[in-house]
């Protein structure tokens, strides 16, 4: 089984499809049209997991990826005036490109500033950082993929704050993601979301 029929054995022959990257053609990827209480887009790289990744020990088992981004259903796939939707399909080729390129990897935990310096996604997408973590809403449908030849996990690649981050630097990633859950959050794009380090407007 290859990586195509593993995912339609997953969700479906008429969910998945297989695009060109608007604004980087040399790229393939993988939308995903989920119809779930939650109706989710997602965009997913589709040819990482063909890079075996230099994994470290603790994660040996690993070494083979794809990265997502789990977008509202509401966009349009063609809205060239969509920033944010622009903007993720160029980070979801510099992405991929750039742990190729580095001969390095990703894993949960793992994050990559927008830039250097790092700067606000889009206009609504004000986060200035990613981080890859395991599948939280997506967590069921999301379990690793059994191939052929390899089993592939899929990666969420979440846009976070740069307050946010300094919270995982410094608390480690089992104690961000547990205060990412607790705050209402998960790997889905909300172009609204706030920091949860940002403290409550309290009403006198």
């Amino acid at each position: 089984m290859n990586l195509h029929e593993a995912l339609i054995d997953r969700v479906g022959e008429h969910r998945v499809r297989l695009m060109q990257n608007p604004v980087h053609p040399g790229q393939q990827l993988y939308v995903l049209f989920l119809e779930l209480h939650v109706p989710l887009t997602i965009l997913m790289t589709s040819t990482l997991s063909e890079y075996k990744m230099p994994v470290t020990e603790k994660w040996k088992g690993r070494e083979y990826n794809e990265i997502f981004f789990a977008m509202p259903a509401y966009w349009e796939l063609d809205d060239k005036g969509n920033a944010s939707l622009q903007a993720l399909y160029d980070w979801i080729f510099r992405l991929e490109e750039f742990v190729k390129e580095k001969n390095t990897w990703y894993g949960p935990g793992h994050s990559i500033p927008c830039g250097n310096p790092s700067t606000e996604i889009s206009p609504l997408l004000k986060q200035d950082n990613f981080i890859f973590i395991n599948p939280m809403f997506l967590e069921d449908l999301f379990q690793p993929l059994i191939l052929t030849d390899k089993v592939v996990h899929l990666l969420a690649t979440v846009p976070v704050f740069s307050d946010e981050l300094e919270y995982k630097m410094s608390k480690g990633t089992h104690k961000f993601v547990r205060r990412f859950y607790q705050k209402k959050h998960d790997e889905r794009i909300d172009e609204f979301r706030h920091s949860f380090m940002r403290s409550r407007l309290r009403l006198w």
